[in-house]
């Protein structure tokens, strides 16, 4: 993060997408999922290497997912704070449909330097392309 952050903050955001050209997964075991393409990042709380969101100072955050997947392989993706599961959503895999989306939010009560992230959950994928896989979020107060 931004270190002037620390002492007094007005604004925090960030908005990113899986910039991927196709599927993303399946993987044998549960991945943070690096949202590499950042459309917006004020305060610099977000690290599109790792996929995770820092937060600068306590406050309640707002952060959402959402994505898009193929019908045949199960899809499913959780938003992880400080290594614990808070919400998620999922699909099994089906013949039948060709493709499905999904998506979660959550209201958060952060602590400096608490962690978020998305995670992919083992042996299942979504789609990388397009934009169409997002996770965002934003200092409420």
């Amino acid at each position: 993060c931004d270190k002037s952050l620390l002492f007094y903050v007005e604004k925090v955001a960030f908005c990113a997408t899986l910039n991927e050209n196709g599927p993303y997964g399946p993987f044998p075991q549960s991945k943070d999922v690096p949202f590499n393409k950042v459309y917006t990042n004020i305060g610099n709380c977000y690290n599109c290497s790792t996929g995770v969101f820092t937060a600068p100072v306590e406050g309640v955050y707002y952060f959402s997912f959402f994505y898009h997947a193929g019908g045949k392989t199960p899809s499913g993706m959780q938003l992880v704070k400080n290594g614990q599961m808070i919400v998620q959503s999922g699909d099994h895999g089906s013949k039948c449909d060709t493709a499905y989306n999904g998506g979660n939010a959550a209201v958060l009560q952060l602590k400096k330097h608490d962690r978020v992230c998305v995670q992919l959950l083992a042996n299942h994928h979504v789609w990388g392309g397009g934009d169409s896989t997002t996770f965002n979020g934003f200092l409420l107060s």
